[in-house]
């Protein structure tokens, strides 16, 4: 399909590396749906970019609000996005002992099962039509354990698992997956943790960018239709 006609949808689109793939869907002009929680910050990002991105306020980690957010892209689109980015995410730092049970599930919900509302909304609906595009943005540790990481990590293994059964599932439909699997970004998770004085850590200017991961998932997704990029590892150079 030509960029013109392509619809996506983005969680987490009001910052980061989500907020970076809508900018460069729009300017590809692809309408975009921008999914985020915070109303105000992801209503004033959309208009920044113009016409074609949507804000839509949704938390992801809820059924209810998925589902208000797929009825709302269904009526702007008529039909499923072209293209579907799970992106929103939550990292905390803890070790398995000081990581409260309410944590670790709130871990789970945004990391894993967010990923698994959004897709199935849509999936049934992409796969009858046989094309589109799933992208879960991963991370370097959804194959590389660190200390404190209980929690985000047991996530983002869990999110690779999920991706890799879709690929299982879908090849051969015309749905493509893609997983791009990022080391450390530099984006505002990381205020918080302040990696800059922590022995062992990344300094921040040694980090990718948002804007390169961003980049990748654009690589991806721009591929001709019988090219399957199923999994993208990103380090910096």
């Amino acid at each position: 399909m030509s960029a013109a006609r392509r619809t996506a949808l983005v969680s987490g689109a009001s910052r980061g590396i989500g907020l970076e793939v809508a900018r460069l869907f729009a300017a590809d002009g692809i309408r975009v749906a921008m999914l985020a929680r915070s109303e105000s910050d992801l209503s004033a990002r959309a208009r920044e970019i113009g016409s074609n991105a949507i804000a839509i306020r949704c938390d992801v980690a809820s059924a209810d609000d998925v589902n208000a957010a797929t009825a709302r892209v269904l009526e702007q689109f008529g039909d499923a996005p072209d293209i579907v980015v799970n992106n929103a995410g939550l990292f905390n730092l803890a070790t398995v002992e000081d990581t409260s049970v309410e944590a670790f599930r709130s871990a789970l919900d945004i990391n894993l099962v967010a990923p698994f509302l959004v897709v199935h909304a849509f999936i049934r609906q992409i796969r009858a039509r046989r094309h589109g595009h799933i992208v879960t943005i991963g991370s370097i540790a959804d194959r590389t354990i660190f200390p404190e990481n209980a929690a985000y990590a047991a996530s983002k293994f869990g999110v690779r698992a999920l991706h890799e059964v879709l690929r299982a599932e879908l090849r051969g439909s015309g749905v493509r997956t893609t997983l791009v699997s990022p080391a450390s970004v530099d984006t505002a998770m990381w205020d918080e943790i302040d990696p800059d004085s922590r022995p062992g850590f990344t300094p921040r200017r040694d980090m990718l960018s948002a804007r390169a991961v961003a980049e990748a998932v654009r690589y991806a997704v721009s591929q001709p239709a019988d090219v399957n990029v199923d999994e993208l590892r990103l380090s910096h150079s």
